[in-house]
């Protein structure tokens, strides 16, 4: 017996530091057999509990009476599938006569006590089909993306949503995108991670960084242009609207209009064209938005009105062209100046990481998701990374980026630095790739001679 009780000790306290240094080897192996026998076992008692029952037929009434049988009690909803995965369960529901999805929704958090998981999320798949998400373990703890990803083209991951699914983006679906978050909170994460997973795609990257390039600029052998002041900055955006009307010239030249043709080989925008002459995607990050809408003359003045009326332009009209913005800074409100609110009327995919103030999320969620407004302002600060992604359909899940250092980031973007195209309309920006002096250097060259 003794020899017994020391096995077994061992044993619980393995499963133990399992649990705590690699929990996802843990729900693998030990917790995802006990989870789904719990929510088996107490799947009718918890139903009923949370309100997601419907009383028996009429007929099953009449029949139990006329054959002298016990009543039948209430009917939860039928489970079509349990199916593990890496990070949790997914229970697909059907739902029975008078119940709504919302009415599951509503239940999630008294879901996530009652079978003892870690998280639950639901979300309606067909009419009167629930698919429950549940979560054995805090996913965005430790970040660790699935070995195996969608690698369609112009669909990056680049996070992980509380659920344990990937979160991509998808710049056919969402050609725009803004990014908000205070100082520290995991923007340039996030960013290191989405020029990292658009490096192997056939994608022209355009940088604008007026932090003077510190964060873009080390990613430079993957970049077809950037440009790291505002002055800069104006001559790339208005190449960019140019290199846009010559694609809409070269669409409308090859629309293929005539009785002939199918309405499905009518070319619309780029993605319509044959491969071999389809122009190359362009994705322009722009690293911090107000350095390019902040002004303190006249001049300056002049050159931001045009900068915003370039990007309002390539907003409104770059999708079709195959140009997609990635805007990204601090605060993006009305006090930016004129033209700021119609830009981000085009930004559709929205993300917030930590914000210092209910305001700025305001910004990003007010208009499109005003229950994200909380969840934003509510991320704590030790948790770098962590952000909420929203967009027009009124939904808004919690993710968060993998680390990635500068260093993995630059070593990405030189080992796919060949894939990067020659776009005739940007090659005057395109980045010099030589030997920086060092700081150490500059000073030397500075000091004055000594005797």
């Amino acid at each position: 017996m003794t020899w017994f009780m020391v096995a077994v000790v061992v044993v619980a306290a393995a499963a133990g530091l399992l649990r705590w240094r690699r929990p996802a080897w843990y729900w693998l192996s030990i917790g995802v057999t006990f989870a789904t026998v719990r929510v088996m076992v107490r799947y009718a008692s918890v139903m009923d509990a949370c309100g997601l029952t419907v009383p028996p037929a009429r007929w099953r009434l009449t029949l139990a009476r006329m054959a002298g049988r016990e009543v039948p009690g209430p009917r939860p909803p039928r489970i079509l599938r349990l199916s593990p995965t890496r990070t949790g369960l997914v229970l697909r529901l059907k739902l029975r006569p008078g119940q709504d999805a919302f009415d599951v929704a509503a239940t999630t958090d008294r879901l996530r006590h009652s079978f003892g998981l870690y998280g639950v999320t639901s979300r309606e798949i067909r009419s009167g089909v629930v698919e429950v998400r549940m979560t054995g373990y805090d996913v965005l703890k430790r970040v660790q993306m699935p070995a195996r990803l969608d690698t369609r083209p112009m669909r990056i991951p680049v996070a992980l949503r509380e659920d344990g699914s990937v979160h991509y983006r998808d710049y056919r679906a969402v050609p725009h995108g803004l990014t908000l978050g205070a100082t520290e909170s995991g923007k340039s994460v996030y960013q290191r991670n989405l020029v990292a997973g658009l490096a192997p795609h056939h994608v022209a990257l355009v940088g604008i960084d007026c932090k003077q390039g510190v964060e873009l600029f080390p990613l430079a052998r993957r970049f077809s242009a950037l440009a790291d002041n505002p002055d800069i900055a104006l001559e790339l955006l208005e190449a960019l609207v140019t290199h846009m009307e010559e694609v809409y010239q070269l669409i409308r030249a090859e629309q293929r209009i005539s009785v002939a043709v199918p309405d499905a080989k009518i070319a619309a925008d780029v993605w319509d064209l044959p491969e071999d002459i389809r122009p190359v995607p362009v994705v322009v990050l722009v690293d911090e938005v107000a350095e390019l809408a902040l002004y303190a003359t006249k001049d300056e003045e002049k050159r931001r009105d045009r900068i915003i009326t370039a990007l309002v332009r390539l907003a409104q009209l770059g999708r079709a062209a195959g140009i997609y913005l990635e805007i990204c800074g601090q605060r993006f409100g009305s006090e930016l100046g004129k033209g700021i609110t119609m830009l981000r009327a085009q930004l559709t995919g929205r993300t917030a990481h930590r914000v210092n103030d209910e305001t700025s999320a305001n910004m990003a969620f007010g208009d499109i998701a005003p229950d994200a407004v909380l969840a934003a302002v509510q991320i704590p600060a030790e948790t770098r990374g962590l952000a909420i992604a929203g967009d027009s359909t009124g939904g808004w899940h919690r993710i968060r980026a993998p680390h990635i250092s500068l260093r993995e980031a630059v070593n990405i973007c030189n080992k796919h630095a060949h894939r990067t195209p020659d776009v005739p309309a940007l090659a005057a920006f395109r980045p010099a790739i030589e030997a920086v002096p060092s700081a150490r250097d500059r000073l030397s060259k500075t000091a004055p001679a000594t005797a």
